[in-house]
């Protein structure tokens, strides 16, 4: 089964912490930190979230900050979030 990222802070997206559309639904895409009922919880620019998500993910990883800075700044702006087409 292919795991999948929340599409603008890239946390792992599991089912207990999935935000919601608009409507109610269950998102597909962001998870309830990012996303809650069809809105962005916080007007971050993607470097903004980066600098956001850089203490989270060395506080619940192994991976030390510069590494961490790093994957962040290679991964974020790939999501669906900051992707520009």
């Amino acid at each position: 089964m292919e795991e999948k990222f929340c599409q603008s802070c890239a946390m792992p997206l599991t089912d207990d912490i999935r935000g919601t559309n608009k409507d109610g639904s269950i998102s597909e895409d962001y998870c309830k930190f990012c996303y809650k009922n069809g809105e962005f919880q916080e007007d971050f620019t993607m470097e903004e979230m980066i600098e956001f998500c850089i203490p989270l993910t060395v506080a619940n990883s192994d991976m030390d900050e510069q590494s961490v800075t790093i994957m962040l700044n290679k991964v974020i702006p790939q999501l669906k979030r900051w992707k520009k087409e």
